[in-house]
């Protein structure tokens, strides 16, 4: 058995089955395509379901993978054990109806034994109980001792999950020795120490279950096995686990380094470096597959783990952004295998170097609002409200507040704060459901039992003849449809083309000499199926019957110009602020274009300028635009670019803006564009804005939309000439000077006046000033006063009231209903013991309020009106109060 290290692992065994008749297929994304059942992928076979489902054809009948992984329960118990982690990759060789039992055992050994050299005799297989076929290919056609096999139950050897293909399973473990046991003269295979290690399943899908107990076989069995390449890792490098295998090692070595320690210092130090070993994984794969992080879904994974990550850094003393730059270990020890690391790599770094910045500054904050939490906190639980307002205030994740209590013995009352996170969903949500897209999703499963028609509609915006295959209503297959009835239409020849990839779908009519039907939107189904969406105007529609099929031109044409625009607008985004910018999502119709984008900062207003006119003197070029299908490796040989994270089939279709090598926009697009990029007219970008940290967005319009932004603006400036009396619109900025100017001199006048007012108000309140243990004493109240008025009256009494008098004053405005105190201090009345800022704090109370301030002067605010007589009444009494305690 010879040390090897784990990159050189799965090339061994990728190899190996390659040398057996598989096809050697890349990992699939860590994004499920057409699975809304997971949130990520979790399994070698996760992806190849619907190869083993028949629902679609492999591309070969044998097929071995090296899998990316993610699985999430665990997350809290990650780095507290050296077993747990989220981030692994799965070896794994599948059979979709073609070799079964005899060779996959046979195969598995021979690795094992041939390739990896593994001793037989610290080898052990385990097999389902009931399985004798299994015993007997084990022990008489593969060779395996029969001492080597254990039988195992159903809980342990049979692959299940309710209805559907299932079938026993057999396992291989290794023996590690009695010195990694548990010392118990039972520990055998499946004992839970960590003696025995189970690193590869095989599971024979032989039945079909119907859920309640009973099973059929199935007609075409089926071979699906899972290694765990780290698992087997640990094997051949003799280490305890995971985290001691190279390539993971060498980013662990990565983070110690930025943070001064050891891996076995401690404890405590320990667990911080595993979490930040594996979150760190976790997180540049994912985001490598199109994951941005988020507050939902699997977007919230990313962010959480993230988020985990940076706090255990600040546990570790790195009080810095560090994770971004430890992406470029991770990258090196993954990208050979993995080549999509290297090409995201900048924009990888960058979306990690924004979320950690960002959490930084919550960490802080949040932080400091616990403690101070903690300090009052009366018990072992902090309360459901503490820790909802936490995160609501501060954007403190729940997890990381329970955390955070684990590591001191405490908890959160997780109930009361689902319900507060509960009530805010309830709160929030509106109704933006899309009618006519939900609409026609009550009609994929009838739509599923279909053959795909032709799509026409790249060369050609109406079909003669077009033949009626199927008609849809209420989920149903029907015959006809009559005038008045609504529902999706499916033809053999269609230049519909139907939403996707961001571009609306299409409208337009279908008719005949005895029947018109509106299309009102025209969508697919998962198979691909084309559905035209709408309602019998006239006639009866029927199934077989044939008809003319004519898009809306002008509205096509309109999406054409903005769909090109969204290239265009990305090649120059990337021409003005880097080629890390990505598209993010898209939104094409006939009024605008929505691109979102990533980015890390707003995109100034000299960088959009750029923007704009790069794309528009393209425009004003009249460059040519081409699309054409190739194979996605010719597509990539040639620089198209790739939406982050999609998954493509073997043939594309390359839009190209430009000539050559030469050319400006190049990118993979289902979607339909003009031939020319003269026919947009001109662009005009309409807003930028934020839309999720390092996702920005962009609006913009063209053609007509530019010519309607325009006539706005004309009748804007027309409405506006007309306000300021200017004669006409050249003569509006030369009348909107002037009429500032007159405004900034009636405010000066304005100004003066009230300031003259106030005094006048002032000098008053010395007519009638009462004496208070030697001190003058003088209140008012003043209608229509505002806070400002009080303000000033204020600073003009420090000029003319003497030196031992205390004024309060009260200014109530009738308009909105608000109070304002103020009060002055002279310096003798200070000495004496008078204090404006407590002596106003109570006269508010009095009405509801509260404020305060220095000794010599303060303000504050009242709700109730009614009460400032009262309020007025009580300073005497509170004004002796404070001379006699001084």
């Amino acid at each position: 058995m010879k040390w090897t290290g784990l990159n050189e692992l799965r090339e061994k065994y990728l190899s190996f089955f390659e040398g057996k008749a598989h096809l050697r297929l890349p990992s699939f994304s860590l994004v499920p395509q057409n699975d809304k059942s997971l949130l990520l992928i979790n399994s070698g076979m996760a992806p190849m379901k619907k190869y083993f489902t028949g629902e679609i054809t492999p591309p070969s009948k044998r097929v071995t993978t090296c899998q990316k992984c993610i699985r999430t329960p665990d997350i809290e118990r990650v780095g507290k054990t050296a077993r747990h982690g989220t981030y692994f990759e799965m070896l794994g060789n599948f059979s979709f109806g073609d070799y079964f039992k005899n060779e996959a055992t046979a195969w598995a050994w021979e690795f094992c034994t041939d390739v990896m050299k593994l001793p037989v005799d610290r080898l052990w297989v385990s097999i389902y109980e009931e399985d004798d076929q299994a015993f007997d290919v084990w022990t008489k056609q593969v060779g395996v001792s029969p001492d080597r096999i254990v039988r195992l139950g159903k809980e342990d050897n049979f692959w299940e999950h309710g209805s559907g293909p299932c079938g026993p399973c057999s396992e291989f473990y290794f023996d590690r020795g009695e010195e990694s046991g548990c010392g118990s003269p039972d520990c055998a295979v499946g004992c839970d120490c960590d003696r025995y290690v189970e690193f590869w399943n095989l599971v024979f899908t032989q039945f079909d279950s119907d859920g309640n107990g009973s099973y059929s076989p199935l007609e075409n069995p089926n071979i699906d096995t899972g290694m765990g390449l780290e698992r087997l890792a640990c094997i051949m490098q003799s280490v305890g686990n995971l985290f001691e295998v190279d390539t993971v090692q060498k980013i662990m070595g990565r983070i110690a380094g930025i943070a001064g320690v050891n891996y076995g210092d401690g404890e405590r130090t320990d667990v911080s470096l595993r979490v930040i070993t594996d979150h760190i994984r976790s997180t540049t794969f994912m985001i490598g597959d199109g994951v941005m992080p988020s507050n939902e879904g699997r977007g919230y994974v990313v962010r959480r783990l993230l988020r985990r990550a940076a706090r255990h850094g600040r546990l570790l003393g790195i009080n810095e952004p560090f994770l971004h730059s430890v992406c470029d270990t991770v990258i090196a020890e993954n990208a050979a295998a993995y080549p999509e690391l290297g090409d995201k790599r900048d924009l990888i770094k960058k979306l990690i170097l924004v979320e950690e910045t960002a959490f930084g500054k919550t960490i802080d904050s949040g932080l400091a609002m616990l403690e101070e939490m903690l300090t009052k906190l009366d018990g072992r639980v902090l309360s459901g409200q503490d820790a909802f307002r936490l995160y609501d205030t501060y954007g403190f994740p729940l997890d990381l507040t329970q955390d955070i209590l684990e590591e001191r013995g405490l908890s959160v009352d997780d109930a009361a704060f689902a319900e507060l996170m509960t009530e805010q969903r309830q709160r929030a949500r509106a109704a933006r459901k899309n009618a006519g897209a939900d609409a026609w999703k009550g009609n994929a499963a009838a739509a599923e039992k279909l053959t795909p028609g032709e799509f026409v509609g790249y060369d050609t915006l109406c079909v003669d003849n077009a033949k009626v295959v199927a008609i849809i209503c209420d989920n149903e297959l029907v015959d006809s449809l009559s005038a008045g009835e609504s529902g999706a239409i499916v033809i053999d020849r269609s230049p519909f083309y139907a939403e996707s990839g961001g571009q609306i779908g299409d409208t337009g009519l279908f008719s005949s000499d005895s029947v018109t039907f509106v299309v009102e939107n025209t969508v697919k189904s998962q198979k691909g199926v084309i559905l035209h969406v709408g309602t019998v105007q006239d006639g009866e529609l029927r199934v077989g019957g044939t008809l003319s099929a004519a898009v809306d031109i002008s509205r096509r044409r309109a999406v054409m110009r903005n769909h090109t625009a969204a290239h265009l607008i990305q090649a120059a985004l990337r021409t003005v602020l880097g080629t890390h910018v990505e598209q993010a999502g898209q939104m094409v119709d006939d009024r605008h274009m929505r691109f979102d984008f990533t980015h890390f900062s707003a995109v100034t207003a000299d960088e959009l300028n750029r923007v704009e006119s790069l794309v528009n003197e393209l425009i004003l070029d009249a460059v040519a635009v081409s699309s054409k299908e190739m194979s996605i490796d010719d597509a990539k040989k040639q620089g198209a670019m790739a939406l982050f994270g999609e998954k493509y089939g073997d043939v594309v279709r390359v839009v190209r803006v430009g000539d050559g090598d030469c050319a400006f926009s190049m990118e993979l697009c289902g979607g339909t564009h003009v031939d020319n990029t003269s026919r947009l007219g001109l662009l005009r970008i309409v807003s930028e804005s934020s839309v999720a940290a390092g996702v920005r967005r962009i609006e913009a319009v063209t053609g007509a939309g530019v010519l309607e932004i325009l006539d706005n603006y004309r009748g804007l400036l027309n409405d506006t000439a007309v306000a300021i009396k200017a004669g006409g619109i050249d003569d509006v900025a030369r009348r909107a000077v002037q009429f500032a100017a007159e405004y900034k001199e009636v405010q000066r006048e304005l100004d003066v006046l009230q300031s003259k007012i106030a005094a006048a108000k002032a000098d008053d309140v010395f007519g009638n000033m009462a004496d208070v243990d030697g001190i003058k004493l003088a209140t008012s109240a003043l209608p229509d006063a505002i806070a400002a008025d009080i303000r000033a009256m204020c600073d003009r009494l420090r000029d003319t009231a003497p030196a031992d008098s205390v004024v309060v004053l009260a200014g109530v405005d009738e308009q909105v209903g608000t109070i304002s105190f103020g009060c002055y201090c002279g310096k003798e009345a200070v000495a004496k013991g008078a204090h404006a800022g407590n002596l106003i704090r109570e006269v508010a109370k009095i009405c509801g309020g509260s404020g305060g301030g220095r000794p010599d002067s303060a303000m504050a605010g009242g709700k109730d009106a009614s009460k400032v007589a009262e309020a007025l009444g009580a300073v005497e009494k509170l004004v002796g109060a404070q001379l006699s305690n001084h």
